[in-house]
């Protein structure tokens, strides 16, 4: 992940220093967690249809699985998401209903070509 460049200090006081952020590496940082979550969401889709969730259990799993991701990401940003991004909703909300979206197509598919063969 792309980190971010820090101004400079204008004086010896704290409270003056502020984070800037290069919009190329916010956007590359949040390409990652879309593309993340979309990859995730339909492998576990796949795997919800695999095992014949059905119903609130496949949901369930669909919000573990997102669960999973963000500590997943939360971690690879090494536990300073201010450095990589603006805001702790970009890493743990971003992509989620997209992902959903993913999730139930290929849920549903998987579920479909198992249980009919």
């Amino acid at each position: 992940m792309a980190g971010h460049n820090e101004s400079e200090k204008k004086s010896s006081d704290a409270v003056n220093d502020l984070q800037t952020f290069r919009a190329e590496n916010l956007q590359s940082n949040m390409k990652v967690i879309y593309y993340s979550r979309t990859f995730l969401s339909i492998i576990g889709g796949v795997i919800a249809g695999i095992l014949g969730l059905t119903g609130l259990t496949g949901f369930v799993f669909y919000f573990l699985m997102m669960t999973i991701t963000s500590v997943a990401l939360i971690a690879k940003a090494k536990f300073s998401i201010h450095t990589y991004f603006d805001s702790w909703n970009r890493v743990l909300l971003d992509g989620f209903l997209g992902g959903l979206l993913s999730f139930v197509l290929f849920w549903t598919f998987a579920y479909d070509i198992v249980h009919i063969f």
